[in-house]
């Protein structure tokens, strides 16, 4: 696995530490830009949005000139509470119905990084190399895959879903239908032009390459035109048994909660579950799996648990599990606690502006 992520826990620190947020805010929609790669942290809950705020306090930044990057992490949080208080409404089309679209499938020439865009062929493959795309190249990709080749954005959402390391539902699904119209009031289209400007190419003539009002009557390019339902291929953990200590409760880690300093100087048991039903529904590439393994590698004693929570419940029926919220979580019983969000505060946003001048005069 070709890692450019690292995943011991301090390593994980002195990355924030190191961050430069002012430098973030003019450069970040460049390919080559200044941008934190911390996605993948907070996405699998090693650390939260709360924790990056305040290693900016605490490393003395100006927050006024960090604005642009607390917006990000704002961001985050923000799609996150449009599922917990919308839960599985987030999977389908979620303010309008996606409009102009053929098909519930996915180019070929997307899945083989041959769309016949040089950055975007070459953002794909180093997608499946390195697990990572930059954001604004997720657009782009968002575009060409549901306004341009004219699919709905559900299955090229869970294509990309599928292979990043910092993949998130909510984030992704929503970003996509922003993308789409089907989360906003106008579909989002990037041109050849605004393309070459942010990631160093210098192509010309492509079917990109044209004005902005010529996207909406224009045909699907043949390049686009072939599509499959995409095949996602889940390899899970080997089952082991696990012992846990029955006059201890039992932390339960996930995909979405992979925090090594949360309760850690409890005893506990710790248990990294992996559910193959809640996989199905939400499938990721095998570089996740791994990438998940080797964070959890920072909890001491941690075991690796493959089945359903109902049948653990079952073989330990007096057992207490504490986990932390989430909504995947909603069929756990036990204890829950809250997790960190960048601002606690109570409200069904849909709107991320709403939301941030709610929040911004406390964190700014």
């Amino acid at each position: 696995m070709l890692m450019m992520f690292v995943t011991e826990y301090n390593k994980i620190i002195d990355q924030i530490n190191s961050f430069d947020p002012y430098k973030y805010a003019y450069t970040r929609n460049y390919s080559d830009g200044s941008v934190s790669k911390l996605s993948p942290y907070v996405s699998r809950g090693v650390i939260s949005t709360k924790i990056i705020y305040k290693k900016l306090i605490e490393n003395k930044f100006n927050l006024k000139k960090c604005e642009k990057f607390i917006q990000e992490l704002a961001w985050r949080d923000f799609w996150q509470q449009i599922w917990v208080n919308h839960g599985d409404k987030i999977n389908d089309d979620f303010k309008y119905p996606q409009s102009d679209f053929d098909d519930y499938m996915v180019c070929n020439s997307l899945l083989d990084g041959k769309t016949d865009i040089n950055a975007i062929d070459r953002e794909i493959k180093n997608l499946y190399d390195s697990g990572y795309m930059h954001n604004h190249m997720r657009m782009y990709v968002a575009s060409v895959a549901t306004n341009i080749a004219k699919s709905h954005w559900k299955q090229p959402a869970k294509w990309m879903y599928y292979h990043l390391l910092d993949g998130d539902w909510a984030s992704n699904a929503l970003s996509w239908q922003w993308v789409a119209g089907s989360n906003s009031n106008k579909k989002y289209y990037a041109n050849q032009e605004n393309i070459n400007k942010y990631f160093n190419s210098t192509q010309k003539n492509s079917y990109l390459d044209c004005s902005y009002d010529h996207f909406q009557s224009m045909d699907i390019p043949e390049s686009l035109v072939k599509k499959i339902n995409f095949n996602f291929e889940l390899t899970l953990p080997k089952k082991k048994e696990i012992k846990l200590d029955s006059t201890l409760p039992t932390l339960l880690f996930n995909y979405y909660n992979i925090d090594p300093i949360w309760r850690a100087s409890e005893k506990t048991n710790k248990l990294l579950i992996f559910e193959p039903e809640l996989f199905k529904m939400y499938p990721v590439s095998k570089k996740c799996i791994d990438f998940c393994l080797e964070l959890s590698k920072n909890i001491n004693n941690i075991q690796i648990y493959v089945g359903s929570f109902e049948d653990l419940n079952k073989n330990y029926p007096e057992m207490l599990f504490i986990f932390k919220e989430h909504p995947l979580n909603e069929h756990y019983k036990g204890k829950t606690d809250k997790r960190d969000w960048l601002y606690e505060i109570e409200g069904d946003f849909t709107s991320f502006f709403k939301y941030w001048n709610k929040i911004r005069k406390k964190l700014i």
